[in-house]
């Protein structure tokens, strides 16, 4: 696709190390840096081949013999909640959400710290200290912002890190207090996005990888409609059209 100046953009890989998500595989990632004139339009048109961003580059999986990270979306126009988001949305009535810049505070960082301890305790980013996780808020070259969920007494229960795109918002990382779990604040924070988008008008909303064989990253296929892309199929399909089955897109 062409760039939208003249910038000479160029793709890295990172070096195979052990897979956090399927035991006994290994991942690789193609990567590049948003950089150029116009930022924005880059992670546009990269996120449309299934890139994602973390902090300042945009990375895909290039992972030998395995395809198992399916970039996923939701359909906004068709998307409706179901029985069980409904009710996920009257637990938290009272909750509001409401965008802010891509600062870090110690507030969400202590949020993010117990989420991490208590669902990620083996996962790299349990070790994250306050300047990481600056890092990862504000090493930003695209729209970025935090949306913070609170309570009516002004309590942080959420948080999600959001990228607004061309067309759709996406969602970076989220985290929430982990002794709220019987609320199911990580899917009132996609329907949040979800409605939100509607609001904006924006087609889509984007999840991130899709990984079935993976308890962490299976619950997306929740929110239907949602979109996918494989490197052997041209564009987005709905994902029930795309191969699947034991070893999920193994190749």
């Amino acid at each position: 696709m062409k760039v939208p100046d003249k910038t000479v953009h160029r793709f890295f890989a990172t070096p195979t190390a052990p897979c956090p998500y399927l035991p006994g595989r290994t991942e690789r990632k193609l990567f590049t840096p948003l950089v150029g004139t116009d930022p924005n339009r880059l992670h546009d048109v990269l996120s449309a081949s299934g890139f994602r961003r973390s902090q300042s580059i945009v990375y895909k999986p290039a992972c030998e013999g395995c395809r198992a990270c399916i970039p996923v979306r939701v359909r906004v126009a068709d998307f409706v909640p179901h029985r069980s988001f409904r009710r996920v949305e009257r637990l938290n009535a009272e909750v509001t959400a409401t965008p802010q810049p891509a600062l870090a505070t110690t507030e969400q960082y202590a949020l993010f710290r117990s989420y991490q301890r208590s669902r990620h305790a083996d996962s790299g980013m349990a070790g994250m200290d306050f300047g990481d996780y600056q890092d990862m808020v504000e090493d930003t070259t695209v729209n970025t912002a935090v949306v913070e969920f609170r309570e009516m007494n002004g309590r942080l229960v959420a948080g999600c890190l959001t990228d607004r795109m061309g067309d759709g918002l996406s969602l970076c990382y989220s985290f929430f207090d982990p002794d709220e779990a019987h609320r199911s604040l990580g899917t009132q924070i996609v329907l949040w996005h979800i409605a939100e988008a509607r609001r904006q008008r924006l087609p889509y909303v984007y999840l991130g990888y899709w990984i079935a064989e993976s308890p962490k990253m299976s619950y997306k296929v929740r929110f239907q409609p949602l979109e996918g892309i494989v490197m052997a199929i041209q564009g987005w399909r709905d994902l029930s059209e795309l191969p699947s089955g034991p070893g999920c897109h193994s190749t």
